[in-house]
């Protein structure tokens, strides 16, 4: 199979537009009020599926092609549209989707590890492009997004849904306008349970249904070992992200929205492990992060295990919490504090005394997309592909600190962190969380995380050249994504 390239859908797509000397990201026009955008999801078996439920719902929104890998979802979903007398075209292939003509947009929620690549093929061949979280599975990839986007000129919306949240964009703009003084800290918590993904002996079959190549696709070609194809690979490097880039990126991209920061952190280290079992995964299932940008901090927790031992595979199952959210964010500033997750977005004083509560709806962030590619503007997007791309590399950041850390007691990590109070107290509390799941962490030590630094500007590690060759990673021939756009 060849690459998809330019020159592809200059022969295939536009080679009378090409003639006329026109440039690429000239292709596709401007869509009237009365045309449909007609749009392509790929990847539906999971998250795409709410893209598809979206989709359905924005008026002036066409959904005309699908595609995925495993034949048996293809055709019963293709099967459905027919059946509501919307006929809808089937691909196994997503570039020989791309080459279409007919395909306005696409919709992508494949595994991370297409993310980048899918994206950047859409781009080139035309297609504006709403792309699921993370939007990479590494920094370099983020980067080489944003500079498809502007160079072919295309609309590339983040699913990062929270920024269509009414509420949510009003409380950040309270914050920011200074009614509880400067923010000291915003907090991301991924409180959720993450059962184990089990261990196999051996090499599992693929089932035949399924396209394994295509799968596989930028990734290294490993064979199949862990008991489910689907879903499990957030919990390997080598496809995935592991909790800190599946649930916690929107409370990641929430913290540094209510930061207002615009770039990456200049400090970043971590503590945690793959704990509470043993298992065919080997990202962490506890994790404390800290991205320290010198005048204010980010210290994100991820915690897959329940609350106490005794919730381990039952019924009621709880998980921590911190100010009522699990899930979700504590932003604390000079004067209160606001909490997101557990309830309504709320603002209180420094006694915990609510202040002001917002309420605002939930948008549909396809229709926001789809409002964007009318108008041509990238900034009329709830989550640029920009925004998408530092918030989705603090978590790749967080994640190679901890790849490169060294097991250590919880004295010696303790030692080392004590002279930062917050983060100090969140591994304190790591601890504990661990130590009531029965952790035995003199056993089943905790990875201290390298202390990286980071010139934002240039998005490289000044002190570790270990860590920079992290940024990226080895492609495929076939799908390889471009060091250049």
């Amino acid at each position: 199979m060849n690459t998809l390239n330019r020159r592809t859908f200059l022969k295939n797509s536009a080679l009378a537009i090409s003639a006329a000397g026109l440039a690429p990201h000239s292709w596709a026009q401007v869509k009237g009020a009365n045309d449909d955008v007609r749009v392509a999801v790929i990847g539906f078996r999971g998250r795409g599926k709410a893209h598809i439920a979206d989709l359905l719902k924005v008026k002036g929104a066409r959904i005309v092609a699908l595609c995925d890998v495993d034949a048996q979802v293809l055709a019963k979903e293709v099967k459905r549209f027919a059946d509501m007398g919307q006929p809808v075209k089937g691909y196994s292939d997503p570039r020989k989707l791309l080459e279409s003509g007919e395909i306005d947009a696409i919709t992508t929620a494949t595994p991370n590890h297409w993310h980048a690549l899918m994206t950047i093929w859409g781009c080139q061949a035309g297609k504006d492009v709403y792309v699921e979280k993370p939007v990479s599975h590494n920094v370099l990839e983020g980067r080489r997004m944003i500079e498809a986007a502007r160079k072919y000129n295309r609309i590339v919306q983040t699913g990062t849904q929270s920024r269509s949240i009414v509420g949510l964009q009003e409380a950040v703009a309270w914050v920011h306008a200074g009614n509880l003084g400067k923010v000291k800290i915003a907090r991301g918590l991924c409180y959720k349970r993450r059962p184990t993904i089990g261990k196999v002996s051996g090499p599992q079959t693929v089932p035949s249904h399924i396209d394994y190549d295509i799968w596989t696709g930028p990734a290294e070609m490993q064979p199949l070992m862990r008991k489910e194809l689907h879903y499990d690979w957030h919990y390997l490097w080598n496809t995935g992200n592991g909790d800190l880039g599946n649930q916690g990126i929107h409370q990641m991209d929430i913290a540094r929205w209510f930061l207002g920061e615009k770039g990456l952190s200049p400090r970043i280290f971590t503590a945690g492990g793959r704990l509470g079992y043993v298992d065919d995964g080997n990202t962490p299932n506890t994790l404390f992060t800290h991205h320290d940008y010198g005048r204010t901090s980010l210290i994100f927790e991820v915690r897959g295990l329940p609350s106490t031992p005794s919730a381990v595979g039952g019924k009621k199952e709880t998980m921590d919490a911190m100010f009522g959210a699990s899930v979700g964010n504590v932003i604390h500033c000079e004067n209160g504090y606001v909490v997101v997750g557990g309830g309504p977005i709320t603002a209180y004083d420094p006694s915990g005394q609510p202040i002001r509560t917002f309420k605002g709806e939930a948008l549909n962030h396809q229709a926001n997309f789809v409002k964007a590619i009318r108008s041509r503007k990238y900034t009329d997007l709830a989550a640029d592909i920009s925004e998408g791309h530092l918030s989705s590399a603090l978590c790749h950041t967080g994640n190679i600190s901890y790849q490169l850390g060294q097991q250590s007691s919880v004295g010696e990590i303790r030692e080392k962190i004590m002279g930062n109070k917050d983060s100090a107290d969140a591994y304190d509390r790591m601890v504990a969380h661990l130590g009531a799941n029965k952790v035995d962490l003199a056993k089943s030590k905790l990875t201290l995380g390298e202390l990286l630094t980071m010139d934002p500007t240039t998005e490289r590690f000044t002190n570790n050249e270990k860590a920079n060759a992290l940024l990226t990673r080895a492609y495929r021939p076939a799908f390889t994504v471009p060091a250049k756009v």
